[in-house]
């Protein structure tokens, strides 16, 4: 997709190709998650040119209909995971041989990034029938920086980069820097 998916991040996604309508009929019956990993090169819609290697497994955790009469999917990003082989089916989805990643650690917010998760706090509660199904973990370093990954105005690329950290304080310090500019002195 055109967009990077994080543990914890809620997606909502329209379905309307049959590769799609396929792979979540697949993933209902087998109560599985599918992979999302960023198109860098390429349209969601026919042939794909290039994705990211990283990417993250998503959880649907409820199926309706859309207005237009189309298949609407909530899911919630669960584990990250590395791309190690990827291949196309003859109906067109993009499959993969992958790696899960190790999870991150539960680390407490630290004490200099409170205005962090104050901000992440207003956000969610904003956009609360988004994030109905995510666990909110407030105190936690991994989250309230994926939270702030997602929601901020950055390019793909970089909330790419942002994923592909397995440091939370890291990443934590990064967005402090485009938070507030000062911080990185």
């Amino acid at each position: 997709l055109h967009t990077v998916l994080s543990p914890g991040r809620p997606l909502l996604l329209r379905i309307f190709e049959p590769r799609y309508t396929d792979m979540v009929g697949r993933c209902a019956r087998e109560q599985r998650p599918f992979g999302v990993v960023l198109i860098q090169e390429g349209e969601e819609a026919g042939e794909v040119a290039t994705t990211a290697t990283v990417g993250c497994s998503a959880r649907i955790v409820d199926f309706y209909t859309l207005e237009d009469g189309l298949l609407g999917i909530s899911c919630v990003g669960e584990r990250k995971f590395r791309a190690m082989r990827v291949w196309r089916e003859s109906g067109g989805l993009n499959m993969a041989e992958l790696t899960w990643l190790p999870e991150e650690p539960a680390m407490p917010l630290p004490e200099d990034c409170a205005e962090l998760r104050e901000a992440v706090r207003g956000a969610v509660e904003q956009l609360a029938e988004h994030y109905e199904h995510v666990e909110k973990k407030l105190d936690d370093a991994a989250w309230v920086g994926s939270r702030l990954a997602e929601l901020l105005p950055l390019a793909l690329l970089d909330k790419q980069a942002l994923l592909e950290l397995d440091d939370p304080i890291k990443r934590l310090k990064a967005l402090m820097t485009v938070m507030v500019p000062d911080a990185e002195k």
